[in-house]
């Protein structure tokens, strides 16, 4: 089985901001990942079928421009489709008052500017671990 964790990077709603999506994708790749990457502007249905198309294990979404606000909707239509074992992780710019409210809809992890690279990577190795433990127990 491939070990390596496979990581969708997203940009949902009208936030078109991508160069720190475009750098953590870089990172994660170059850390030996498998990143699948969408260009801004996704839609929520349109990032549920390709998380399930190819079976991620990691969602990892960049909001600069409040689109952080939608998460919500996103891991609602996860559910919904029967991918609760998908690690949701928000990068950005994500004011402290809204990052409990993410955190309890599910998002494992808020990484804000300046999170060292290393660390978002590391997180992800873990959280790959954890689920796959999940899928296959041993």
């Amino acid at each position: 089985m491939d070990i390596r964790p496979k990581v969708l990077v997203t940009k949902i709603g009208l936030d078109g901001h991508d160069r720190g999506s475009r750098v953590v994708a870089a990172h994660l790749r170059d850390a030996g990942m498998e990143v699948v990457y969408t260009p801004p502007w996704q839609k929520i249905e349109a990032v549920v079928k390709l998380a399930m198309e190819e079976d991620v294990d990691v969602i990892g979404v960049s909001s600069l421009a409040t689109d952080h606000l939608i998460v919500p909707k996103l891991m609602a239509a996860l559910r919904d489709a029967g991918l609760t074992d998908v690690v949701v992780i928000v990068g950005g710019i994500v004011p402290d008052a809204d990052e409990q409210a993410l955190l309890d809809v599910g998002v494992a992890r808020v990484f804000h500017p300046g999170s060292p690279l290393d660390e978002i990577s590391a997180y992800i190795t873990e959280a790959t671990a954890r689920v796959r433990a999940a899928r296959f127990p041993a």
